[in-house]
């Protein structure tokens, strides 16, 4: 629903349906980690082992949490305006 991929980290806000949350990590870890060092020519791990994650309740607001996640560069120090990072995207935009 939203995701921003910052220079060492990502963030996102995802309902999950089919897969549990650690199945869901692993694959996104895995799959990206072959992609990343295909394109780097390089072998071994990206990621840092684990995850921090943060559950919603039925009913709360989503839009303050999306508004949080894509506003991390921002808040980096990135740029000046969400505008000018291209590394985003929220599904209400």
């Amino acid at each position: 629903m939203a995701w921003v991929i910052m220079p060492d980290h990502f963030h996102w806000l995802v309902q999950l349906e089919q897969r549990s949350l650690a199945q869901l990590m692993q694959s996104i870890k895995s799959r990206s980690t072959l992609t990343i060092n295909r394109a780097l020519n390089q072998r071994g791990a990206f990621w840092q082992t684990g995850y921090h994650d943060r559950a919603i309740r039925d009913g709360e607001d989503l839009l303050p949490f999306a508004r949080y996640i894509v506003a991390n560069p921002l808040r980096a120090g990135l740029v000046k305006k969400i505008g000018d990072y291209t590394l985003w995207d929220a599904c209400w935009l």
